[in-house]
């Protein structure tokens, strides 16, 4: 029989490895009652018919910072991506000129409501990669992420950048 504080620190070591478990797995998904917490900019949320799921982001909104994306990036964490989004709706057309490593883009509408997936974008290919018209912001996730996940068009995005009362997923209010 092991003491009590042999316990103690067997369950301080279980915890800690379900964290990095956790961590290390990928992106956290939620049950329905954590997705239905308030936004915040640098994370988006989805759902959809593989679940929900939530990424850390980092904002591209400007031209410039749109401009060079993840571009001379080496890797990314398996939970973390780049959200650009634009002024209003637009062709979004992407390239993978100097981005060092594969990746997804999931193309949504203005409502929050993903249009199109392009998946695996290989790095340094200069070929368009053309999301659609109509797109309000792209997040790019590690490339094969969508496919293994299930995100498919018909998802639902939310964060800030999507006006509430056109939202089809808004943020809640605080």
């Amino acid at each position: 029989m092991g003491s009590r504080r042999s316990q103690t620190g067997l369950t301080a070591f279980r915890a800690c490895l379900l964290v990095a478990v956790l961590t290390l797995s990928g992106p956290l998904v939620l049950s329905s009652a954590r997705a239905e917490t308030a936004c915040a900019p640098d994370r988006i949320d989805l759902r959809g018919a593989f679940g929900a799921a939530q990424f850390t982001v980092e904002l591209a909104d400007t031209p410039e910072e749109r401009a060079t994306g993840l571009m001379h990036r080496e890797s990314m964490p398996v939970s973390a991506g780049m959200l650009f989004v634009y002024e209003a709706p637009t062709r979004a057309m992407f390239w993978m000129k100097n981005t060092l490593i594969p990746l997804d883009m999931i193309f949504v509408d203005a409502a929050g409501r993903v249009t199109s997936v392009h998946s695996d974008a290989i790095p340094h290919d200069e070929t368009p990669i053309d999301g659609g018209s109509g797109v309000f912001a792209v997040l790019e996730i590690n490339g094969g992420m969508a496919r293994k996940m299930g995100i498919a068009p018909g998802a639902e995005m939310r964060h800030p950048a999507f006006p509430s009362e056109t939202a089809v997923w808004p943020c809640a209010s605080p």
